[in-house]
């Protein structure tokens, strides 16, 4: 179908250039709420070999409202351990916190099989009526205007040939989620900002055909061997192909200076690599090899007009923190409550400014995070590991071996007010009781723009407009209550008590990408803050435009 640029006429609401991860999660979310969108992938087949293996709490808790569980899920396990960074001696130089529940409901730290997880929300994507997915397309052309864009497709030349279809299709927003050359980026003219960090590494994915872990109790489940002669990753990679069996384990092997990246990822060398670690032809699987660089780099702007970037296509960060996928996921789930509350008439489309302004500081922290976890491992020089042996040791010590936390992280500025304590943070999320069912408060009461009073109705705490303002975001109010108390959630473990007491609130709006825009003490404050939040929102836009 073929529209002049500046048609009224939409083929699709979003347009989805990607069908990764990120593509197909923003799908999943947008279709869910009835929107059509048209998700576009370049290859006709799913790539069915690993590439990220780990994510953080926030993503399972993002899975889970797919329904989802992270603790049962037959693709995904866990290992309550730390995360260490030994040097060859094998002394500590860091300690990463990976072992303890985190503040939002799950573990720190799950690990995965990427295609079996792909798969199954490809499945979920492809249920929805309302989701159109065309594989085997490229995006070749994007040109928007005040009321959408027009995106122009062809079939991929390395599949089809020079010579395949075209498509015209009329979108009102886009969203490219394809990847570090991304075309959208490139289309809408958005520039990086590059930290100058490059180093090559060999990727394995192992299948071993028994235990690692029993057969190297000396050795923790996840680390980082910082060896000069040869900086190394050990971590899980997953669940095995066999349901029961060994699970899957990665290493990765930096590439040296001066070596050939022809010449490390022979099979061959692959295995010279693996052999200290007990790994054989005869024992185990190779199921993937591959040379990665790893950069440190980001968009400037997330979005122009109509057309969004998220995931690869936004931003790039060393793997040591285990954040990349995760970092894509937060976008697709930013993108994703923006662009259906737009769609919808309940906000202005300038919501989209937030999306850029609050994502790019939050992944900038997790990509100088893991620059900085970089910054351990990728010596080869003799002389600075020595020195920086010494220097790690000792922080470590004056510290007692005390782990780093990995998170918390403050959104950009946004929608969120910065007078509340807590607020631009991923709320906390505790186990509750309601209408007769007991789980995580995310599935047993819902998620949303959940504004929550502790022992204090917190509808009653705001004005009868500010309560019209939240029904026009299908927002609700809940009042959590002790055990034993009359209120229609019970807080089972104290959670939202000891939160809210530690914080001075009684009062907090928590949005449907579960972070907090505010918290209050007093209805006086809820009621400023709660404008300030729907000021931000653009919800007068919203209005003026519906009435036009």
């Amino acid at each position: 179908m073929t529209h002049p640029a500046n048609s009224s006429e939409f083929d699709t609401d979003v347009a989805i250039v990607g069908a990764g991860p990120v593509g197909t999660m923003l799908a999943i979310l947008l279709g869910q709420k009835g929107k059509k969108v048209t998700l576009i992938e370049r290859w006709t087949t799913h790539y069915g070999l690993p590439r990220a293996v780990t994510y953080d709490h926030e993503i399972a808790r993002i899975l889970a409202s797919l329904g989802i569980d992270s603790e049962t899920d037959p693709a995904i396990n866990f290992h309550d351990e730390l995360y260490y960074w030994r040097n060859r001696d094998g002394q500590n130089l860091q300690i990463v916190d990976w072992k303890s529940q985190s503040a939002s409901g799950w573990r720190v730290r799950y690990w995965f099989n990427q295609p079996l997880l792909e798969k199954r929300l490809l499945k979920i994507a492809g249920d929805i009526p309302e989701v159109t997915v065309l594989r085997g397309w490229d995006g070749v052309a994007l040109d928007q205007d005040s009321a959408g864009v027009t995106l122009s497709i062809k079939q991929n030349p390395e599949e089809y040939g020079p010579d395949g279809d075209r498509k015209v299709i009329r979108a009102k927003f886009v969203a490219g989620t394809d990847g570090a050359n991304s075309f959208v980026r490139e289309s809408l003219g958005i520039e990086n900002e590059d930290k100058g960090y490059f180093f090559d590494w060999l990727i394995l994915d192992m299948v071993p055909g028994f235990d690692y872990c029993a057969s190297r109790p000396q050795d923790p489940a996840q680390w980082q061997l910082c060896d000069p002669k040869r900086p190394t990753t050990i971590v899980p990679g997953g669940p095995g192909p066999i349901e029961g069996g060994p699970d899957r384990r990665r290493w990765e092997f930096m590439v040296l200076p001066g070596e050939s990246v022809e010449d490390v990822q022979k099979e061959e060398n692959a295995w010279k690599f693996l052999k200290p670690w007990g790994l054989t032809p005869e024992n185990s699987e190779l199921e993937r090899a591959a040379v990665y660089r790893f950069q440190a780099r980001w968009a400037k702007k997330w979005h122009s007009g109509r057309c969004m970037i998220g995931g690869d296509a936004a931003h790039l960060m060393p793997p040591f923190a285990g954040e990349g996928m995760c970092a894509g996921l937060r976008d697709a789930v930013a993108m994703g409550w923006r662009l259906n509350a737009i769609l919808e008439g309940k906000t202005g489309v300038e919501v989209l400014e937030s999306y850029s302004s609050e994502r790019i500081e939050h992944a900038k922290h997790y990509i100088n995070f893991s620059q900085e976890l970089g910054s351990i491992i990728c010596i080869s020089d003799e002389q600075e590991a020595t020195s920086r042996d010494a220097h790690m040791i000792a922080d470590l010590k004056e510290r007692d071996d005390q782990p780093v936390p990995t998170d918390i992280c403050h959104l950009g500025k946004g929608a969120w007010c910065d007078e509340s304590a807590h607020a631009g943070e991923l709320s906390v999320q505790g186990v509750v009781e309601f209408k007769g069912a007991k789980d995580r408060f995310d599935q047993a009461v819902g998620q949303g723009w959940a504004l929550i009073g502790y022992e204090a109705d917190p509808l009653a705490a705001l004005t009868a407009a500010q309560r019209e303002q939240l029904q026009s975001l299908d927002g609700f109010g809940v009042q959590v209550g002790a055990p034993g108390s009359q209120t229609e959630v019970i807080d089972t473990e104290g959670t939202y008590k000891a939160w809210l007491e530690d914080i001075d609130a009684k009062y907090v709006l928590v949005r449907p990408d579960f972070y907090v825009a505010i918290t209050a003490n007093t209805a006086e404050n809820l009621q400023s803050r709660f404008e300030k939040v729907m000021s931000a929102l653009h919800l007068d836009t919203a209005v003026a435009v519906a009435a036009e």
